[in-house]
C-alpha cells in the first residue's frame, strides 16, 4: 500500500482514461513558480512607484531584479521580504472586471526563500558584491552547512560587512539574533529581531518507556519548561526580544523567561523558573508572611509552581481599561508583592471586608476606635470635667474667722487655666475638627 503523496497521486489517477494525469498537471507548475531577487519594496508613499501602482493598495509590492512589480499572494498573512532576498513568484489571475472572462494573467510572490535558514534575513549578494575569493569561500561554507561554531569566525554579519550587501534603508543587521531551537511537533513563528510565537509542548528526551531509543540524549529536559508533566502537554510562548545573547547568531536557543525582554507564557503542567522581583524572605524566596496563621495557605512561589497559569514578564506592566473596569478575581487570594511600596492614587478608596488588619496579623491586636462614638463619649466626659472644674474654680471653705471664708488660691489658679483648654477641646470635637474628612470605617 502506498502512503502520503504517492498514494494520493495513484488514487487520483486510478481509472483515468483521458490521457491527462495529476503528474502532468503538476509538472506544468515548473514554469509558473520561479525564484527572483527583490530589488525594492513599497512600504509607504516614499517609493517612486507608490502612486503609479495604486497608492496604499500597492503596499507590499516588490520590484524584482528584472524590473517587474509583484504583489503578495496572501493579503491577510504578510511576510515582507528584504532587499536582496529571493522570493518565489507564482502565476495567478488578476480580475480586471466583474466578468472573469476579462481576467488577465498576473504574478504574485509567496515568501522569501530561506537560503541561510535564519529568521533574521536570507539575503544573497549579487555576484558583483562578492569582492574576493575569500568572501566567496565564506558564502560557500555557510551555504553548505559546514560552518564550525567553535573554530570558524564566520557570521552573516561578517559576510555583510565584507560585501556591503544592501538590505534596506532602515534594516541594520545584527549578529546576535539567534534562531529558536525546535522540538518535535512545534509550530513556531519567528520575526527578524528575536520576537517569536511558539506553540509547543513538554518534551522529555528520554521517556519512562523509551530508554533505549536514543540513549545518547541527556536525561535532563532540553528546555527550561519540561521538568514536569508528560510529553505533549501544551505550552504557548510569546516572546519579544532575546535579551543579552552572544554574537554567535547561528546557534539556536530556547526562550528564557528571565533574560528575554518581554514574554507571555500560557502553561498547562509546566514549571517556569521565573525569578520574581517582589519582597524576599530570609530564604531569598518570595515573601508571603502575611499568610501566616491565617485560614489561607500561602501561594506557591512562581518559581516552583507547575500547573495551569499565565505569566506576564517584562520590565514594566501596564493594565489600562479605556471604557470599563479592571477586574481581579480569585477563589483564594490576590497578592500584591513589592520590594518598596503599594501606592493607590484615587478620588475614592472603598474596602469592604469583614476584618481589616494593618501590619502583621499576629501583631495587629489593637482595635481601631470608632470616630463618632468616641467623639460623643469625649464630649460627655468633657462636660462633666468642666462642671467639676467650675466648681473647683469658685471653691471656698467655711469661715475660719467671723465673716472671713477660707480661700484656695493655688487650686483656683490651676482650675482657671484648665477651663479654656476644656472649652477648646469641646469646640473642636463638636465641629469635627479632630476627625478625618476622608477616611471612614464601620
Amino acid at each position: 500500500m502506498d502512503y502520503g503523496y504517492s498514494g494520493l497521486f495513484k488514487s487520483q489517477n486510478k481509472g483515468n482514461t483521458n490521457g491527462v494525469d495529476l503528474f502532468s498537471k503538476i509538472s506544468t507548475l515548473n514554469n509558473k513558480i520561479t525564484p527572483n531577487r527583490v530589488k525594492s519594496i513599497i512600504l509607504d508613499q516614499s517609493h517612486e512607484k507608490f502612486g503609479d501602482l495604486g497608492g496604499w493598495n500597492a503596499l507590499g509590492t516588490i520590484e524584482t531584479s528584472d524590473g517587474k512589480f509583484i504583489r503578495p499572494l496572501n493579503s491577510n498573512s504578510k511576510i515582507f521580504p528584504l532587499i536582496n532576498e529571493i522570493v518565489y513568484i507564482v502565476e495567478g489571475l488578476n480580475i480586471t472586471g466583474e466578468n472573469p472572462q476579462f481576467s488577465i494573467p498576473s504574478s504574485y510572490y509567496i515568501t522569501n526563500i530561506g537560503i541561510w535558514n535564519h529568521p533574521h534575513h536570507n539575503a544573497y549578494p549579487l555576484s558583483t558584491d562578492l569582492q574576493n575569493s575569500e568572501t566567496i569561500n565564506d558564502y560557500e561554507t555557510v551555504f553548505s552547512g559546514t560552518i564550525n561554531d567553535t573554530t570558524d569566525d564566520i557570521t552573516i554579519r561578517q559576510i555583510n560587512d565584507s560585501t556591503g550587501i544592501y538590505l534596506g534603508e532602515t534594516f541594520q543587521e545584527r549578529s546576535n539574533i539567534h534562531p529558536l531551537l525546535p522540538f518535535e511537533g512545534d509550530f513556531i513563528q519567528e520575526g527578524r529581531w528575536g520576537n517569536s510565537l511558539r506553540f509547543g509542548s513538554t518534551v522529555h528526551n528520554i521517556g519512562l518507556n523509551d530508554t533505549t531509543r536514543r540513549p545518547s540524549l541527556p536525561s535532563q529536559p532540553p528546555n527550561n519548561w519540561s521538568m514536569y508533566g508528560t510529553n505533549g502537554d501544551p505550552i504557548t510562548i510569546l516572546r519579544n526580544g532575546q535579551g543579552n545573547q552572544t554574537e554567535e547568531g547561528w546557534t539556536p536557543i530556547v526562550e528564557d523567561v528571565n533574560n528575554d525582554n518581554s514574554s507571555i507564557y500560557l502553561t498547562s503542567t509546566q514549571q517556569i523558573p521565573l525569578k520574581t522581583t517582589g519582597r524576599l524572605n530570609e530564604k531569598s524566596d518570595t515573601d508571603y508572611s502575611s499568610y501566616e496563621n491565617t485560614s489561607i495557605s500561602a501561594p506557591i512561589s512562581p518559581t516552583y509552581y507547575n500547573g495551569k497559569q499565565i505569566i506576564l514578564n517584562s520590565g514594566r506592566l501596564v493594565l489600562n481599561a479605556t471604557e470599563d473596569h479592571i477586574l481581579l478575581t480569585s477563589p483564594l487570594s490576590i497578592n500584591l508583592n513589592t520590594q518598596e511600596s503599594v501606592n493607590i492614587d484615587t478620588s475614592n478608596l472603598i474596602i469592604q471586608s469583614d476584618f481589616i488588619y494593618l501590619g502583621n496579623k499576629n501583631q495587629a491586636t489593637e482595635p481601631l476606635m470608632l470616630g463618632n462614638s468616641t467623639v460623643d463619649w469625649l464630649i460627655t466626659l468633657i462636660e462633666q470635667v468642666k462642671k467639676l472644674n467650675d466648681a473647683l474654680t469658685n471653691l471656698n471653705s467655711l469661715p475660719v474667722a467671723p465673716f472671713t471664708p477660707a480661700v484656695f488660691p493655688t487650686l483656683n489658679e490651676a482650675t482657671m487655666a484648665v477651663g479654656p483648654v476644656i472649652e477648646d477641646l469641646k469646640t473642636s470635637l463638636e465641629l469635627n475638627i479632630l476627625t478625618s474628612k476622608h477616611n471612614f470605617t464601620l
